[in-house]
């Protein structure tokens, strides 16, 4: 039985697919995608789904993903998803991992962007304190 191991990240957010033979079935930390979490989030994560076609239908999908906010988690598990399926089809369709490219490059590589880190100096990354002399 044909197994791929997948990952991609996005912020704090770490995400593992495994695909295997199956029938279109996705789930995402044991929640099958078609009840998942926020819509939007759900929308982005079946993008590259919808972008595979027929693909999708003959693979079960299983996502875990740990880490960040309910966003950054959606792009990493269609991060690792997205590279999945290419995985999976390289043989297939070897234009699939051009179809991701063309819609949307981070479909294939990470987003690296991070949070800054506060500075000791101000509230935050940039803001300082204020003063009240000239």
């Amino acid at each position: 039985m044909k197994t791929v191991i997948a990952t991609g990240r996005r912020k704090a957010a770490v995400a593992r697919a495994v695909l295997t033979e199956g029938s279109g079935r996705v789930y995402l930390n044991g929640v099958p995608l078609e009840i998942y979490g926020p819509e939007l989030a759900r929308l982005k994560i079946m993008e590259p789904l919808l972008l595979a076609g027929e693909l999708a239908k003959k693979v079960d999908v299983r996502v875990n993903v740990k880490g960040g906010g309910v966003m950054g988690q959606a792009d990493a598990a269609r991060t690792a998803l997205a590279r999945g399926l290419i995985e999976w089809a390289r043989e297939e369709n070897p234009q699939l991992r051009e179809t991701f490219r063309q819609y949307d490059w981070t479909l294939i590589k990470s987003d690296t962007r991070f949070k800054l880190p506060k500075k000791p100096e101000g509230y935050g990354a940039r803001a300082k304190y204020q003063k009240s002399y000239r």
